[in-house]
């Protein structure tokens, strides 16, 4: 009895200790706020001494690590250390060490909050471009202690070129030496895109952006976007894969164009979508040893299909109900009574009078490919690609895309093509592109000849289909 007594106990304290854990892994507020801002006050103070250093960067980093989830938490703060920061920056009576430390702890604070968010705060006025792009142009693209200070400079430079003015009007205000001819801004930020996007650092991440937000400009895409896509496809075409250097160059290229036709407007990069999927079919970026470099042409190949496709919202999607059992009884009971046709309604045949580019079926066969590869980021790419180029295609032709997708499912493709298969019918699910009258097919793939799995991968293959109708 005593015994008895005595485990019910001890299994009362390991609740409550787990109730508390689970208590103390909900924070409700950045606790630490104080001593963050008290260890960047202090950077002045030890920026010289290494061990001091590195025992603040290492404290500042574990508070940072604790929000990692909540990062939301530190949204009332991040202004207020931001401005800390950059005045300990802009100061000109600061070393290049208290520079860099400085940019260090940006970083940090970005990569917990994530950059998207944090860069918005970077100050973007027009006395901001000229500093910052003289800033990043005395960094070293070869120093690895300092590539932070790069990557931060690069979103910082990125929100700059936001500014609704004419980049041209800032060049008259620029004073040069004499007899030296002086640069234009544009030309400037250009070059220094292009050698940063060959770097081996993630500061190439952050160039691509860069790049997405600057070329995409009026005044720029007018005078250096053709430029710039010539240069770009040129060094597609000549990067050598085999050597290190070539595959950090063809990985920054290639993630700018994704970039670029992602937030570009779909009228300015018609024209140049069909040379650039020529380029990336002589490239043979499928048969690339790099998963990266195979998920980027798969990511680009979809950017390319959707500025083929015009942008339309297909009304031969299926609907499905209210999560609430009480709502969809009483649209039950309305369905009914007779009710009139939609204003929006979609008359027979407008589908079939949309004009699908030929090269659309270039780009689902990539695609589909895709769905096939050994590497599961690749897969998830070429899954969400077929999603969003089916939903701008006529039912008809939709329809033919999905039948492909179910191909996948035959017992002698491999288990990679399942998966493929699976996410791909999972995308098309979450967006209402697999119509009820395809679940049968679904259901019961095509029959082969019997392999080892054949039972585990229909599990996994009727799983895939809930799965996307209960989302």
């Amino acid at each position: 009895m005593a015994l008895a007594d005595s485990e019910s106990a001890r299994d009362g304290e390991d609740g409550a200790g787990e109730a508390d854990v689970l208590v103390e892994s909900v924070l409700v507020g950045f606790h630490e706020r104080a001593e963050a801002r008290a260890l960047i006050a202090g950077l002045a103070e030890m920026h010289d001494d290494f061990k001091a250093r590195e025992t603040v960067m290492q404290r500042f980093s574990v508070i940072m690590d604790r929000y990692q989830a909540q990062p939301h938490l530190l949204d009332p703060h991040l202004e207020g250390m931001l401005s800390m920061l950059l005045e300990q920056i802009r100061s000109e009576q600061s070393p290049p060490l208290l520079v860099h430390l400085g940019f260090k702890f940006l970083y940090i604070i970005s990569k917990v909050r994530g950059h998207k968010v944090f860069m918005q705060l970077f100050p973007h006025e027009v006395s901001d471009v000229q500093p910052v792009l003289d800033l990043l142009t005395r960094q070293d693209p070869k120093d690895h202690e300092t590539w932070e200070t790069r990557y931060m400079l690069l979103l910082w430079l990125s929100m700059t070129c936001l500014i609704p003015f004419d980049l041209s009007r800032l060049d008259g205000h620029l004073t040069s030496e004499p007899g030296l001819a002086r640069e234009p801004i544009m030309d400037r930020i250009l070059a220094v895109a292009k050698s940063y996007l060959t770097v081996s650092d993630k500061s190439r991440d952050a160039t691509s952006m860069l790049v997405s937000k600057f070329v995409t400009r009026p005044d720029v895409k007018l005078k250096r976007l053709g430029d710039f896509l010539d240069w770009s496809l040129t060094t597609v075409s000549q990067a050598d894969e085999l050597t290190m250097e070539g595959t950090v160059v063809l990985d920054g290229v290639l993630q700018s164009l994704a970039q670029l036709f992602k937030h570009g407007k779909r009228e300015d990069f018609l024209q140049y979508a069909p040379t650039v999927l020529q380029c990336l079919d002589q490239r043979q970026l499928p048969e690339s040893s790099q998963a990266m470099l195979r998920k980027l042409g798969v990511k680009l190949v979809q950017r390319l299909g959707l500025t083929f496709l015009k942008p339309r919202l297909a009304k031969w999607r299926y609907q499905r109900g209210s999560r609430s059992l009480a709502t969809n009884l009483t649209q039950s009971s309305r369905a009914e009574e007779p009710a009139e046709p939609p204003p929006d309604a979609e008359a027979p045949g407008q589908d079939e009078d949309y004009d699908i580019p030929e090269e659309i079926e270039n780009v689902i066969e990539q695609l589909l490919g895709g769905l096939k590869d050994k590497e599961t980021i690749v897969r998830w790419s070429a899954a969400k690609g077929i999603g969003r180029v089916t939903g701008r295609l006529p039912k008809e032709l939709a329809d033919e895309v999905v039948g492909s997708v179910l191909d996948c499912f035959s017992f002698q493709e491999t288990d990679n093509a399942w998966h493929g298969g699976c996410l791909a019918l999972a995308e098309l699910g979450r967006r209402g592109l697999l119509l009820p009258s395809r679940l049968p097919d679904g259901k019961h793939p095509t029959p082969a000849a019997p392999s080892s799995g054949c039972a585990l991968r229909t599990r996994l293959l009727s799983g895939s289909i809930l799965q996307a109708w209960v989302l």
